[in-house]
C-alpha cells in the first residue's frame, strides 16, 4: 500500500533531489506498467505520483481486547503451521514495534514479519496466516494480543498462528472513538481505514470534501490509468494528548477526528509529498512530517461553524534546510524529537538546538523509513535495505542477532 502523490511542481529543499532518485528506482512495490509509463515522459507528474506512492502508511496505538472468532477468515481449509525459525531479518525492514511482554517484532516489505523474543527469532507470512507478506503497522491491545497490517488487510496472533479479521461491510461500519480502538490505514487507493473496536472491524470511508473531490475530478482514472491512489488514502495514524486521532493523506493534509466531527488541517501541506507523519509537541502544536511549518488550535481561525480551528504558524526550519521534511518521528520522553528523513539520516531537535545523526553503510548514506522508541526508550530505525538500526547513545549502528 502506500500512495505518495509527489507530482506538484513544489521546491522540497535539498532532499528534492534524494526524492527523484528515489522514484526513479522501485521500491518492490510497482508494476511494470509503472515502468512503462516513466517511458512518457510528458506524463512525468503523474509518473512520480505512481512510483513514491510505494511507500507505506504507519499506525501506532493500542486497543481493548474481545472474543473475535466470529471476525476471524474461515478461508482456510486447513489450520497454518507455526512459524519458521531464521537466523537473521530481512534487508527491508519498515516496522519495529516491542510488545509489553517485551518481545520485539519487526515488520518487512515482502517477507512477512518477525518475532523476536531474546532466544529465537521467527517469521510469520501468509503460510501462518497473515493477509499479506509486507507489512503495513504493527499493534497491541491491552490484554497484549499482536495485531498485523498488512496490504491484504488486518490479521491477529493468537500465540500460535495468525488469522485474517474480515471487516464488516460499509452498511454496518460505523464511525466512533473509544479509548482503545485499534485503527489502521485501508490500503493504496482504497481511501478509507480500518477501526477494531474489540469486537469487529469496522471499514471506514472518509465523509467527501470539497478538495478532495476536486482532486479526483482533475486526475480522473479514465485519463490516468496509472494514478492508482486515492486522495483520501492514509499514510499514518496519530493519537493526540486528547485522545483524538488524526490522519496523515496522500494530498489533503491531516484530517483530525474526536468522536464526532472532521476537521481537515493543512490542506497542501508539503505538496504532494502527502503528511507521512504526525507529532505533537511539548507546547501542543502539531507537525505534518514537516518543521518549516506547525500548526496550533485557535478559536479565532475563521473556519466551519463549531469545528476546532487551527492557526498556521512558521516552523523552525526552512525549505533549505536537510531536516525540513521527515517520514517518520517520535517525541521522546523529555519532549525531545526525533526525525527519520529518508536519506539525510535522523535529526534530534531539542527546542532550540539540532543535532544531526548520519545513517551510513560503507560510509554512504543509506535510506531509512521509520523511527520508534521502545519500552526501554531505546530508538530502532527500519530501512529500505539495510535491516534495523539501534541507537547506542552517539550514533546509529546495525543491529545484529
Amino acid at each position: 500500500m502506500f500512495l505518495a502523490p509527489f507530482f506538484q511542481q513544489n521546491s522540497y529543499n535539498s532532499q528534492t533531489a534524494g526524492w527523484l532518485t528515489a522514484v526513479s528506482r522501485p521500491l518492490q512495490m510497482c508494476n511494470s506498467d509503472v515502468y512503462a509509463a516513466i517511458y512518457l515522459s510528458m506524463r512525468l507528474r503523474l509518473i512520480i505520483v505512481c512510483l513514491i506512492a510505494t511507500l507505506p502508511a504507519c499506525t501506532r496505538q493500542e486497543a481493548v481486547p474481545a472474543p473475535v472468532s466470529e471476525e476471524l477468515s474461515s478461508e482456510r481449509t486447513a489450520p497454518p503451521e507455526a512459524g519458521d525459525i531464521v537466523n537473521q531479518l530481512d534487508k527491508g525492514i519498515f516496522y519495529i514495534y516491542q510488545a509489553k511482554d517485551s518481545v520485539y517484532w519487526f515488520g518487512s516489505d515482502g517477507q512477512g514479519v518477525y518475532r523476536f523474543d531474546g532466544k529465537e527469532l521467527v517469521r510469520y507470512t501468509t503460510a501462518h496466516g497473515l493477509s499479506s507478506d509486507r507489512i503495513r503497522g504493527i499493534q497491541e491491545d491491552r490484554s497484549g494480543n499482536i495485531f498485523v497490517c498488512g496490504e491484504g488487510g488486518v490479521s491477529r496472533f493468537d500465540g500460535h498462528v495468525f488469522n485474517k479479521l474480515n471487516a464488516l461491510d460499509s452498511t454496518e461500519s460505523e464511525w466512533g472513538l473509544g479509548p482503545d480502538d485499534l485503527w489502521f490505514p485501508g490500503g493504496q487507493d482504497s481511501g478509507v481505514v480500518y477501526r477494531w473496536d474489540g469486537t469487529s472491524l469496522h471499514r471506514l470511508s472518509f465523509p467527501k470534501t470539497q478538495a478532495g473531490e476536486a482532486h479526483i475530478a482533475e486526475f480522473p482514472r479514465s485519463k490516468y490509468p496509472n494514478a492508482k491512489y486515492s486522495p483520501y488514502d492514509v499514510y499514518t495514524v496519530f493519537k493526540d494528548s486528547k485522545g483524538h486521532i488524526w490522519f496523515g493523506t496522500a494530498v489533503l493534509g491531516a484530517c483530525r477526528y474526536d468522536g464526532t466531527t472532521f476537521v481537515w488541517v493543512g490542506h497542501g501541506e508539503n505538496g504532494s509529498f502527502g503528511v507521512r507523519s504526525i507529532v505533537e509537541d511539548r507546547d501542543g502544536k502539531f507537525w505534518l512530517s514537516n518543521a518549516v511549518s506547525q500548526f496550533a488550535e485557535d478559536p479565532n481561525v475563521v473556519a466551519e461553524p463549531d469545528l476546532p480551528r487551527y492557526r498556521k504558524e512558521p516552523g523552525v526550519a526552512t525549505e533549505a534546510d536537510p531536516y525540513s521534511i521527515f517520514l517518520s518521528t517520535v517525541r521522546d520522553k523529555s519532549g525531545v524529537l526525533w526525525m527519520a528523513t529518508l536519506s539525510n539520516g535522523v535529526f534530534r531537535y531539542d527546542g532550540s538546538d539540532w543535532t544531526h545523526y548520519p545513517v551510513v553503510h560503507n560510509e554512504k548514506p543509506i535510506w531509512v523509513y521509520s523511527i520508534y522508541q521502545d519500552r526501554q526508550d531505546k530508538l530502532w530505525l527500519g530501512t529500505h535495505e539495510h535491516g534495523v538500526h539501534r541507537f547506542n547513545g552517539s550514533r546509529f549502528e546495525k543491529f545484529e542477532f
